[in-house]
């Protein structure tokens, strides 16, 4: 398809600051809702980089689809930059894990368009996870290793490290050089999501989803094209005949 010349340098101008930085206002919005030729080929572009654009009432972002995209966040920049000095891709797999947890607490049925709550107590996330912990728990190892081919998450690492932190003694004084409580796990994790602008703190030791992350569960978590059962699977959620998969 043959685009005006003016069409293209807009595209690449709105493309090149999705590119650097993540996100475009409201007015790129209103352009890439109005502009079929725009559209076009801002997804043509993010396509060819695995991205996809989502959007908010405000906001436009570029999303990586796969790890095989440039802008996808590497495992050795997560350790660098939050998780602790030592830290292995087991605690990557537990982080991604939380995040799902943290996501699936506002909702409460399988490709629910809005959340069901409002905010989180950073407790009662951890709260989630120990019950999702408990019931990857009740499989036994065969089992836990099929579903490791299934959905590719390490859920046997993931208990491992999960139980390796204090979880009884997080107000102990002097807690021993390997001990990590999981309070203090779950706020690292609180403050990655944070810095990627997908919970916002509210005080009280709560977190809201923000509009990015309400749009990003939408459009990725809630479908069984992107999610291959995840969410069914840790949580239970129930398809309702309309988006039934034989």
């Amino acid at each position: 398809m043959n685009y005006p010349e003016q069409k293209v340098i807009k595209a690449f101008q709105l493309y090149t600051k999705l590119a650097r930085e993540g996100a475009a206002d409201l007015e790129a919005v209103k352009q890439y809702k109005a502009d079929d030729d725009i559209r076009g080929l801002l997804d043509t572009f993010s396509r060819e980089v695995d991205c996809v654009i989502i959007l908010t009432s405000e906001q436009m972002f570029l999303i990586p689809r796969t790890k095989l995209s440039p802008f996808h966040v590497s495992n050795d920049w997560m350790k660098k930059n939050y998780l602790r000095t030592g830290a292995t891709n087991g605690d990557i797999y537990l982080l991604y894990f939380s995040t799902i947890i943290l996501f699936g607490s506002f909702y409460d049925t399988y490709q629910s368009q809005e959340p069901t709550r409002q905010f989180l107590r950073l407790d009662e996330w951890v709260h989630s996870i120990q019950e999702r912990i408990d019931q990857l728990k009740t499989h036994d190892e065969d089992e836990l290793k099929e579903l490791e081919k299934e959905f590719s998450y390490n859920w046997r690492l993931i208990i491992e490290k999960w139980e390796d932190m204090d979880g009884i003694k997080e107000t102990a004084k002097k807690q021993s050089g390997n001990t990590i409580s999981r309070l203090s796990f779950i706020d690292t994790v609180k403050r990655f999501l944070v810095d990627q602008e997908l919970v916002q703190e509210i005080g009280n030791d709560e977190i809201t989803l923000t509009e990015k992350a309400k749009t990003i569960v939408q459009r990725f978590f809630m479908e069984v094209e992107y999610n291959k059962g995840i969410f069914e699977f840790i949580f239970g959620f129930e398809r309702t005949e309309e988006h039934a998969v034989d």
